[in-house]
């Protein structure tokens, strides 16, 4: 806990980070480049009608994960435990009722392929097209903010986007998040650094940290 509090103080104050719209330092490189488009809603409302997704299931350092992408950007990440065919797609036809979904392993495995690369050179742009409330939105934009190897927590998230007595309801938009990994809610702590929680388990999001913040020392150290 006292490592995970003092990883909070050394990720630069959030708002700052989300006023600047850049890193923090070299030794916190955002290794993707994430790029968020919502849903209008007038699309959110249609629930997916007319949309084509395609999806896949991969291996990744965290287990199994359903990847789903439209042609306007991923729209869906989520971690897999016990997978189940009968069950992966759950969130995801909840989320986009009416779309046509479509295994396309073919289409979504280079998407995963560039995800868990942190020292890989690729400055194309992830795009990401999801739905949300306004509110949510928000939160997850501020999310992006948060560097590779950083971490912050509800309260600072909450002051970023201009409501600062909001961090129970952060959390809840935290715990909403589509898309696992790429809008990066697992860097988000409770102030006292304990974990808080997180969708797709605490022991994933222990590793997701641990994991980050030792690539994020290998790339400090490399870089100029």
């Amino acid at each position: 806990m006292e490592y995970l509090q003092a990883r909070i103080a050394d990720t630069k104050n959030l708002p700052d980070l989300t006023a600047e719209g850049r890193l923090s330092s070299p030794g916190q490189l955002q290794h993707l480049f994430v790029k968020l488009e919502a849903a209008s809603p007038g699309e959110s409302k249609a629930a997916g009608k007319g949309l084509s997704i395609g999806y896949g299931l991969h291996d990744t350092p965290f287990g199994q994960c359903l990847l789903a992408t439209t042609p306007r950007g991923i729209c869906h990440l989520q971690f897999l435990d016990a997978p189940s065919k009968n069950t992966d797609l759950q969130w995801l036809r909840l989320e986009w009722p009416q779309a046509d979904i479509l295994p396309d392993q073919q289409r979504t495995q280079p998407l995963c392929d560039r995800l868990f690369a942190p020292a890989s050179v690729n400055n194309k742009p992830l795009a990401l097209w999801v739905k949300g409330t306004s509110f949510q939105l928000q939160v997850w934009r501020a999310l992006l903010q948060v560097p590779f190897g950083g971490m912050t927590t509800y309260e600072n998230v909450a002051k970023a986007i201009g409501h600062p007595t909001a961090a129970r309801a952060v959390g809840n938009a935290v715990g909403c998040n589509p898309v696992a990994y790429l809008i990066p809610c697992h860097r988000v702590l409770r102030a006292s650094g304990a974990l808080g929680g997180y969708r797709w388990g605490l022991g994933r999001k222990a590793a997701l940290l641990a994991w980050e913040a030792d690539w994020s020392e290998r790339l400090g150290q490399d870089a100029p």
